[in-house]
């Protein structure tokens, strides 16, 4: 369970860090302060509920981005029933993309998903409001439905959070009506948002998709209670809390573990929708829960490798740095797969 915890921290971090390395954090010097409106969506009212898959990135042996093998892993989800597709974010690994190649997969992603499902894609990798909201323009003349802003992005780890209100308000200002996410990604450091700051980004109109990453039921359960009423979406990343959140009134989940067996969230989504016995319900849950940890061994690498193994076409080729997987480490990998392949025929 540490090491999923570690994963972004630990190998997402390094490359952060060539990022944000010696930049201080700064708002746009003209930007003016935001001010709640009602402002105008366009097509876009409510994200659809459901697994929303947190994309992996597909690499060639020589580490350029498999654009086939993309194509390939965007029609698995949708055919594993994913209800949406977060794309270019921690699982893509996001931070040792180029632009060029961010918008890359987000593109390919766009065309292999055909309309099926929405797809929302992060565009925020500076310290820069006005960097920010020219890629957050970027991003979303590619097609997607919303994009994502990262939490730890415009403010560093010892500001406020009324210094992150006031350069999230002028980042809304310089993004005009684009429909936006947000996500508590551990890196470059993890911030989560307080359910005051998730109530005044769902009041602003502007938000749709959260992914959330707080683990703590009680937290959940009041962020989810404060945007009810709103068009802001929550979308747990934490297996435990997983059927809690669901229950809460949660619109989705969003884990890493979904890359694995996506399938088996989506059984666990529909159960509560359709008011299965607490009993199967949990049973599942708990299955889940276990597998978990065995799921962020050495990821994202396992996921491809337990990918590789369900039939789709790409490599276990990560740029996230990676040592190679010792031999009792595929006995756990194998055994995830037997403990998958049980739980499926369970259901």
């Amino acid at each position: 369970m540490k090491e999923r915890r570690d994963f972004i921290k630990k190998g997402l971090l390094g490359a952060a860090a060539v990022v944000f390395k010696d930049l201080p954090f700064g708002a746009s010097a003209h930007a003016a302060d935001f001010e709640r409106r009602d402002l105008p969506q366009r097509n876009l009212n409510k994200l659809p509920g459901g697994l929303w898959s947190v994309m992996l990135t597909p690499f060639l042996d020589n580490k350029e981005v498999d654009t086939v093998g993309l194509t390939k892993l965007t029609e698995f989800y949708i055919q594993s029933g994913a209800s949406g597709l977060f794309a270019n974010c921690a699982s893509s690994e996001m931070y040792s993309l180029s632009d060029a190649e961010r918008l890359l997969i987000i593109r390919t992603t766009l065309k292999a998903a055909r309309g099926k499902v929405p797809v929302v894609a992060t565009g925020t990798f500076s310290h820069s409001v006005d960097k920010c909201a020219d890629f957050i323009k970027q991003v979303y003349d590619t097609g997607v439905a919303a994009v994502v802003l990262i939490t730890s992005q415009l403010v560093g780890k010892e500001e406020t959070d009324d210094t992150f209100k006031k350069r999230t308000g002028q980042l809304l200002t310089l993004t005009g009506n684009i429909p936006l996410g947000i996500y508590e990604c551990p890196s470059p450091y993890k911030r989560l948002l307080s359910p005051e700051l998730m109530k005044w980004l769902g009041e602003s109109g502007r938000f749709f998709y959260h992914k959330d990453t707080s683990c703590d039921p009680e937290a959940i359960k009041q962020k989810i209670k404060v945007v009810a009423d709103t068009s802001f979406s929550f979308f747990n990343a934490d297996t435990p809390t997983a059927l809690g959140s669901l229950k809460d009134g949660g619109a989705g989940l969003s884990p890493i573990a979904g890359n694995f067996y996506p399938d088996l969230y989506v059984a666990l989504i529909k159960g509560v929708n359709e008011r299965r016995s607490e009993k199967e319900l949990n049973r599942l849950s708990a299955r889940l829960t276990v597998m978990d940890s065995t799921a962020g061994l050495l990821y994202p690498m396992s996921a491809k490798m337990f990918l590789q193994q369900r039939g789709v076409p790409i490599t276990s080729v990560c740029r996230v740095p990676r040592r190679e997987m010792r031999v009792n480490e595929q006995l756990k990998l194998a055994a995830l797969m037997e403990l998958y392949k049980e739980t499926l025929e369970q259901l």
